[in-house]
């Protein structure tokens, strides 16, 4: 049943319209406008029926102080009047009234009109509530329009978007492009599904680590994108890409992916580094390049990459000194010992380089086997002078890396596979000399690289 408020201050008025009204409604009947302002506050009411002329506090008071509840604000409300003239209707559909009611009442007029006044509420509220379920299906529809459907970040137009919008307003922040080095090694060896869930831990892990209002992005594959806002500080902006690396590289161990997988960060600054979302997507990208070429697994800003590069441009060279510089560090002897990821480098430049040329090269991989009752000292110590007796066995032209805590890879130039026995047997040996604990052995496998893979043998290295 519906619930009418009546509010006059004449019992006569209260009476007559709760006698019409109570065998349709549900009436309450007040005397004064504060005692109507108090039922509102903690009552729900469909309609009003308000007196205009009341001693205390009039009408057109009365609807103000309703309006300002905040449940009651479109309440509907019909004065009740006993002046009929144009002015004082004018003036009650200017205070916001649906209707009003001319004293002395007609039972007849009064019912209508309070039916119509529901009526016309009940439509309005349909409209309303149809009106805010298609506002927010469009608001749904536009926000997945923007977003990535794996794991929820934005998609780059609205990233692109709103970075740009952000820096046009005056806003300084950074634009980190972070990706994960050897993801496609997680999809081949383990599947889409694993990849997908890797893709999903990645982006729950940046929101972890944003602000509220950062922009949170996957371009696509496993490249990301993170616009901090308002930070300047180097420093900040460091420990925040710091932060993200080790997490996910904790994560990524978590995982037991036989992959090793990492995470890479290049960043950009705005304003100093680019005004727009693409000067600084590319900066980004040329900083991450400059961490992939240059180990993975770290961050690099593109601001530190342009002042070593303008400092080198502080003094112009020619080639007699280029190449007097970059040879500085050569020792003149043995091989040339690098850390895996550059080694990995190298080892695919002479893989096309053997594929190109009639060149003979031997890839051997060394492994160290440990007996029971030994412990990690006495592997490093034994692996470290593995490593030594490779670099004294060597001559300038080899290459050679620590692939892990237990084996080596020794690339040999122009050496066929009976040589390739030979020298990886002089490393044996003169390992041997060195090496006296007598808890560790040493063997090897010898395999020849042709320009696509190692024949013979599988792959020790894989792009």
């Amino acid at each position: 049943m519906k619930k009418i408020l009546v509010v006059d201050d004449n019992k006569i008025n209260l009476a007559t319209a709760r006698n019409v009204l109570s065998g349709y409604y549900k009436v309450t009947a007040v005397l004064q406008g504060s005692q109507a302002v108090a039922f509102l506050e903690n009552n729900d009411c469909d309609i009003v029926l308000l007196d205009i002329n009341m001693p205390e506090t009039d009408g057109f008071e009365v609807l103000a102080m309703i309006r300002g509840i905040e449940r009651c604000r479109d309440i509907p409300v019909i004065f009740l009047t006993a002046d009929s003239d144009s002015e004082t209707e004018t003036r009650c559909f200017k205070a916001g009234a649906v209707d009003f009611i001319a004293k002395p009442f007609v039972p007849e007029v009064m019912l209508s009109r309070v039916g119509r006044a529901l009526e016309l509420e009940e439509l309005r509220k349909s409209l309303a509530y149809r009106l805010e379920q298609k506002t927010r299906e469009v608001s749904d529809m536009k926000s997945k329009s923007r977003q990535d459907a794996l794991t929820g970040l934005w998609n780059r137009s609205y990233t692109e978007e709103a970075v740009n919008e952000i820096i046009g307003g005056g806003e300084a922040g950074a634009l980190m492009m972070i990706d994960m080095d050897n993801f496609k090694a997680i999809n081949d060896n383990y599947g889409h599904i694993a990849g997908d869930k890797t893709l999903k831990m990645f982006a729950d892990t940046l929101r972890s680590f944003a602000a509220e209002d950062d922009i949170l992005c996957r371009i696509g594959g496993d490249e990301f994108v993170v616009f901090v806002r308002r930070i300047t500080s180097k420093s900040e902006i460091g420990n925040r890409a710091s932060d993200i690396i080790s997490d996910l590289c904790r994560k990524l161990e978590q995982c037991k992916f036989d992959t090793n997988s990492s995470v890479s960060i290049g960043i950009a600054q705005a304003p100093e580094d680019g005004s727009d979302f693409a000067r600084l997507y590319n900066c980004a990208d040329k900083a991450l390049y400059y961490v992939k070429q240059n180990g993975k697994n770290s961050y690099h800003f593109y601001s530190d990459k342009v002042q070593a590069e303008n400092s080198r441009a502080g003094k112009a060279v020619d080639l007699e000194y280029l190449r007097d510089f970059m040879s500085r560090s050569d020792s003149g002897r043995g091989a040339y010992l690098l850390d895996f990821d550059s080694f990995h480098h190298v080892y695919n430049f002479i893989r096309r380089f053997v594929e190109r040329n009639s060149h003979t090269v031997q890839t051997v991989l060394f492994t160290v086997t440990e007996s029971e009752d030994i412990d990690s000292t006495e592997t490093e110590l034994a692996l470290e002078l593995l490593e030594k007796a490779i670099y004294l066995s060597l001559r300038r032209s080899d290459v050679s890396t620590r692939y892990s805590s237990k084996q080596m890879i020794v690339i040999l130039m122009d050496t066929d596979a009976q040589n390739g026995d030979k020298v990886a047997a002089r490393i044996i040996d003169s390992f041997g000399r060195l090496y006296t604990g007598g808890k560790v052995t040493v063997d090897y496998g010898i395999a020849r690289m042709d320009g696509s893979e190692l024949s013979g043998k599988r792959a020790l290295i894989e792009d």
